[in-house]
């Protein structure tokens, strides 16, 4: 498999292969894509007709690339008399690369150098699954650029590519002649436009106020800014301040302004499948890293509440108090071909909000945005009741209203056959699984408090305790799986146990539905050699009729899934445990350069001594690297209390001493420190 490159910022990124090209090649998402659609699908440098082989390869951030390339093939490395270096970086929503080439011979040299250039403008989804055109495309051919573009009724993109140095331009890229002088050098720069087109020829992004990008020199000022504010981590094990310093790095660079709000940032899902708003993933990362970027949250709440769910509509899963799942600036969405304009089809996305709002204003003091917000948590709470109670039984439980393009799975492992019995039927739907109970459950005590000290209600703050703990009673009953003793995955339409023995009863324990009574069962579980790999723990256990360790939701191994496993152990006491997932977690991301893969596959650690990569995992993806930042926080037991941060350590004895320093709150910034358990 090619090692790829990439460059982002927020939502805009190029991906290539490690030599700088991007070829058109369905079963890779290599190109520039801005907003959903893939602006440039060939950019393909040759040197006297001759493809090029990279020597190194520099990533001095996560904006900028460096690319050290010699013609032909390894083996001309040694005596190679002419070499290239590829400078690219995002900058203002364009792409651009700097071209040098190298002469290291005595006498001057000429060169034909040619850049072929391309582009589909396919949204993402078909970049995999290439889908005929009903585009009309077009291109213009002037001195010094070359325009690409297409148009389907009021919807126009183009991509317009411009250089410094003279060239001979045609329609499929440009052509340089060049001499260079004996040792000397020269040079070019390409600038790659992305333009979304008013029919009036206008960007529609200046239209609405969209400030596109930043430039280099703001770039490096604001993550320079960014990694000063966050707290600064010093740990006795080098692995977890690696995985640290890159998942800041990787947060920062996965910043994006939506267009609703062109002068604020939250998080894209990840890249490349979901460069875009995924409410789930932003609401689960700010809830993670909360104590040490809190600032994406309070925009990722009201961007939420602002397109929250007013109407029914079966198209999009939408209803009255809904969070939207997912929003889609390309094609497919702008002409109603996918629902993503946007898609509510996610029923742990609504009591998540909540969640996420209460616990921002723990850690920031921020009654204010919980007033102005009141509004959007109580029509989320309402929606729990009123249609996410599908079958009156109290418990939440989802369907799809679009039956030709809504997911099928309304929950986090969203894939089709993720939600299955032990012996691998598929139940019908409607589906309850279990860890939305737990959503709801934590949802209705957390608004509660909210209600009682925020918003003057405290008859509805009973009302919402009195259904939490029903609900819980409820729970315990009805999801408990005698035989075998641990939770159900969901319960099936007509109420029997889907009992497939998966990892998301682990969320359970961080919501804090489960009676004290069940909760060693469900530890000894999550341990136990069918659910833990060694590395972390899998989504779906070994002797499940699906399981698969390559399995999207049926094996592999989600860091994000284990960091709130962790979480919920630690909650429940078994501070060992939530010590061995941390450690394993950690351990993985070192053979992943320190970057948290999205998820990895779930075989044995003693069989492959290494954890093996999903090869269409997103990377960087925003819930995965948040997990290195709730996972360092259960390791030194964080918690806010009023207007103190309590610190209560259990560290494993492999990370030593972990400082963590500047920690920001409503407290202003506070130090915690703690140091490994003895053992004997």
């Amino acid at each position: 498999m090619k090692r790829m490159v990439r460059i982002l910022d927020g939502n805009i990124f190029a991906l290539s292969e490690d030599n700088g090209d991007m070829t058109f090649d369905p079963p890779s998402p290599s190109g520039f894509f801005v907003f959903d659609t893939r602006f440039l699908s060939t950019w393909r440098l040759t040197l006297d007709g001759e493809q090029l082989h990279p020597l190194a390869i520099h990533e001095p951030s996560y904006y900028e690339l460096r690319l050290f390339l010699v013609p032909g093939n390894p083996t001309h490395y040694v005596d190679a008399k002419v070499s290239i270096i590829r400078d690219r970086w995002i900058s203002d929503s364009s792409f651009t690369e700097r071209l040098t080439v190298l002469n290291h011979t005595c006498e001057p040299a000429d060169y034909v150098l040619r850049i072929d250039i391309d582009s589909d403008f396919a949204p993402i989804y078909n970049v995999v699954w290439p889908r005929a055109t009903r585009l009309r495309g077009y291109r213009e051919v002037s001195e010094d650029r070359l325009r690409l573009g297409y148009r389907r009724e009021r919807f126009h993109r183009a991509t317009e590519v411009s250089t410094t140095e003279p060239a001979a331009v045609d329609n499929q890229g440009m052509t340089y002649r060049i001499q260079v002088d004996r040792q000397g050098r020269w040079s070019t720069t390409l600038t790659v436009r992305s333009l979304v087109l008013r029919p009036d020829g206008a960007d529609v992004r200046e239209q609405l106020g969209h400030t596109h990008g930043q430039v280099g020199a703001q770039l490096r000022h604001d993550l320079s800014r960014w990694l000063a504010d966050a707290p600064r981590l010093h740990c006795d094990w080098q692995p977890l301040t690696t995985t640290y310093q890159r998942g800041l790095a990787d947060l920062a660079g996965l910043r994006f302004a939506p267009l609703a709000m062109p002068h604020e940032t939250m998080l894209t899902a990840g890249l490349p499948w979901s460069a875009t708003i995924v409410g789930r993933d932003a609401i689960l990362t700010c809830y993670q890293t909360l104590p040490f970027v809190p600032r994406t949250a309070a925009t990722t709440l009201r961007l939420l509440a602002l397109v929250q769910g007013t109407v029914l509509d079966d198209f999009r899963d939408e209803e009255p108090g809904k969070i939207l799942n997912e929003f889609r600036y390309g094609e497919l969405a702008a002409f109603e071909e996918r629902p993503q304009s946007p898609y509510f089809g996610g029923a742990d996305v609504t009591p998540l909000f909540v969640v996420l709002l209460d616990e921002y204003e723990r850690w920031t003091g921020d009654g204010q945005l919980v007033r102005d917000l009141e509004d959007a948590a109580r029509a989320a709470l309402h929606w729990i009741d009123e249609y996410g109670d599908i079958r009156g039984d109290g418990y939440l439980w989802y369907r799809r209203r679009n039956e030709n393009s809504g997911a099928m799975n309304h929950c986090w492992k969203d894939s089709p056959e993720a939600i299955c019995y032990r012996d691998g039927r598929l139940p019908g739907l409607p589906r309850a699984t279990c860890e939305l109970q737990g959503y709801a459950y934590d949802a209705k005590r957390r608004g509660a408090r909210l209600a009682r000290e925020f918003w003057g209600d405290p008859a509805y703050a009973d009302r919402l305790e009195r259904q939490a703990e029903e609900l819980k009673q409820r729970f315990n009953r009805d999801y408990w799986v005698e035989e075998g003793e641990y939770f159900a995955l969901a319960l099936g339409p007509d109420g029997d146990h889907v009992d497939a023995l998966a990892s998301n009863m682990g969320h359970l324990l961080w919501s804090g539905i489960v009676d004290e009574s069940r909760a060693p069962a469900v530890a000894r579980h999550l341990l136990g050699p069918q659910m833990y790999s060694g590395w972390g723990v899998r989504t779906l256990g070994t002797g499940q009729a699906r399981y698969n360790p390559l399995g999207y939701h049926l094996g592999t191994v989600w860091p994000f899934d284990n960091a709130l496993i962790a979480a919920g152990l630690r909650r429940y006491g078994f501070v060992a445990e939530a010590g061995i997932i941390a450690e394993g977690i950690i351990d993985a991301a070192q053979h992943f350069g320190g970057r948290m893969p999205e998820s990895f596959a779930g075989y044995d650690r003693e069989l492959t001594r290494y954890p093996v990569p999903y090869p269409a995992a997103n990377s960087p993806q925003a819930s995965a690297t948040g997990s290195t930042f709730l996972l360092l926080r259960t390791l030194l037991g964080l918690e806010p209390y009023g207007e103190h941060l309590v610190v209560h350590p259990a560290i494993p004895q492999r990370f030593g001493r972990i400082e963590l320093l500047d920690i920001p709150g409503r407290w202003g910034r506070m130090d915690a420190i703690g140091n490994a358990r003895i053992t004997t």
